[in-house]
């Protein structure tokens, strides 16, 4: 049964009371967190998500160099180092991390170039680049529009990877990270956006669009030490 209180209050107990073991239903075998387990014949991930999360971090990773931007570096540097803490304890759980950034148009680009270029540009960008750079096993996409979902393989991939629940960060709120969070729910899976991890060009714009996310979406906007994988 579902306790009592906020959505946010009970996004911290439905995190941390998952039933690990997880199997399929066809096969019955276990699914989960299986390092060095046979990966199933046409595969397309080598490992299975630790309590089917998974963990995304939009658009953090940048030139900066866009419409409204400088009002919107500001906000992205102070949610990185909250993000990089949630991450590191994502990594320590066992739950994938997913990196989904803007082509910005440039589609011979590539996601190891566009972090070589945000860091080289220093300042508080090549900061969040720094902080946040991703880990050898982390995985990345790079999306034409606002929606991590299109004209991506990311559906692909958390299917392969046995994902049912996310967890959205990034910036910025109103704009990417709701239009995932929107096509996330409407694939049926469990989404939750932790508003300190979260930003968009104004503090206005960012409390509008986690009041939307509550009450309108039903998407848990908790703080991320609730969070419990």
């Amino acid at each position: 049964m579902k306790p009592s209180g906020s959505q946010s209050e009970w996004v911290s107990i439905q995190w941390k009371c998952r039933v690990r073991d997880r199997r399929n239903p066809t096969t019955g075998r276990q699914v989960g967190k299986h390092k060095g387990s046979v990966v199933p014949r046409g595969s397309l991930a080598t490992e299975r998500a630790a309590a089917g999360a998974a963990m995304l971090v939009i658009d953090m990773v940048s030139r900066w160099d866009f419409v409204d931007a400088d009002k919107l570096l500001p906000r992205a540097r102070g949610i990185a180092p909250i993000i990089a803490r949630l991450k590191r304890r994502a990594r320590a759980a066992g739950v994938p991390v997913i990196y989904a950034n803007d082509n910005a148009g440039r589609w011979r680009s590539d996601f190891r170039t566009l972090i070589a270029e945000a860091t080289r540009a220093g300042g508080p960008g090549g900061e969040i680049a720094e902080l946040l750079a991703p880990d050898e096993d982390d995985y990345f996409l790079l999306k034409p529009k606002q929606s991590a979902f299109f004209g991506t393989p990311l559906e692909l991939l958390l299917q392969h990877l046995k994902v049912d629940r996310l967890l959205l960060t990034g910036v910025a709120s109103d704009q990417c990270i709701l239009v995932t969070a929107a096509e996330a729910v409407m694939r049926d899976f469990e989404v939750t956006v932790p508003k300190d991890c979260v930003a968009s060009q104004t503090a206005a714009r960012n409390r509008l669009v986690l009041r939307q996310l509550e009450d309108f979406h039903n998407i848990p906007t908790t703080t991320s030490s609730r969070v419990r994988f």
